[in-house]
């Protein structure tokens, strides 16, 4: 009988971290698989968002991958393997979207760099975070209709970015969209050549650092929780907000930097 030897442990991190200055950046880095959501993945951008959301050194996030791709979505060998388990299934999913979730209430804003795919969980990802920007080539698709599991949980997110007939489209058909269908449907904020691709996300993070933090990270919570309101309950929140932003030390000092005309020097508080 021919010895079968155990699969390798791959011991390598699922996210690296990189920070420089208050611009803190997280690699999904299983770029040879095109960094599939696994149950270990989910686990591992969980863990890294939480311990940002309580580091005042962070003034913003960008969400990269290794790899020829973004984000495959979820990893069909492991979910395949715990067919017929809707209790690990329905664990998975909670997980998943409590981390898609953690991204809009994650105090700092969140650019998505987007290069090659972006497709099911991986499309769910983009939509998720407050700014995104992809390459010329990149491309998005809800595609698990094709297979039988329709994107349902991924249609959460990219519904509220592109509209419901738009997203029903991708649902239906599972077809690709290139980078500028996505950028006219309003899922990514800007489509560039990929060698200008950090470039233009530099420019979106100087202008957050330029900004006052505690300014950002009320307006950010105040704004996820107004949209999916009724009109009524939305401006009585973000009212209630604005009074609360006016009570800021850095709301004083921009008010006053700007009467004097001088730049602002924003405490954060």
């Amino acid at each position: 009988m021919r010895n079968v030897l155990p699969a390798p442990i791959d011991d390598r991190p699922l996210v690296l971290r990189d920070q420089a200055g208050g611009v803190l950046t997280l690699t999904l880095d299983r770029g040879e698989r095109f960094n599939p959501l696994s149950s270990a993945m989910i686990a591992a951008i969980s863990a890294e968002l939480e311990a940002i959301a309580v580091d005042p050194s962070v003034r913003v996030v960008i969400l990269a991958a290794s790899g020829k791709g973004f984000c495959a979505g979820h990893d069909l060998k492991e979910m395949r393997a715990h067919a017929g388990d809707k209790a690990w299934q329905r664990d998975l999913f909670d997980r998943c979207g409590r981390m898609m979730m953690s991204l809009t209430t994650l105090p700092q804003p969140v650019v998505a760099r987007v290069h090659g795919i972006a497709t099911a969980a991986g499309c769910q990802l983009v939509s998720m975070c407050d700014l995104a920007v992809a390459t010329e080539s990149a491309s998005f698709a809800l595609p698990g209709v094709n297979i039988g599991v329709f994107c349902s949980t991924p249609a959460v997110g990219v519904a509220r970015n592109v509209g419901r007939k738009r997203a029903m489209e991708m649902l239906l058909t599972g077809e690709m969209i290139d980078a500028h269908t996505a950028l006219a449907w309003g899922l990514v904020n800007r489509v560039v050549a990929p060698a200008a691709l950090d470039d233009e996300i530099r420019h979106f993070t100087d202008i957050i650092l330029a900004r006052s933090p505690a300014a950002i990270r009320l307006g950010k919570q105040a704004f996820y929780q107004q949209i999916e309101r009724p009109l009524e309950e939305a401006y009585g929140l973000t009212s209630e907000t604005m009074a609360c932003n006016l009570l800021l030390d850095d709301a004083v000092e921009g008010m006053d930097a700007f009467l004097a005309k001088r730049p602002a020097v924003w405490q954060g508080r």
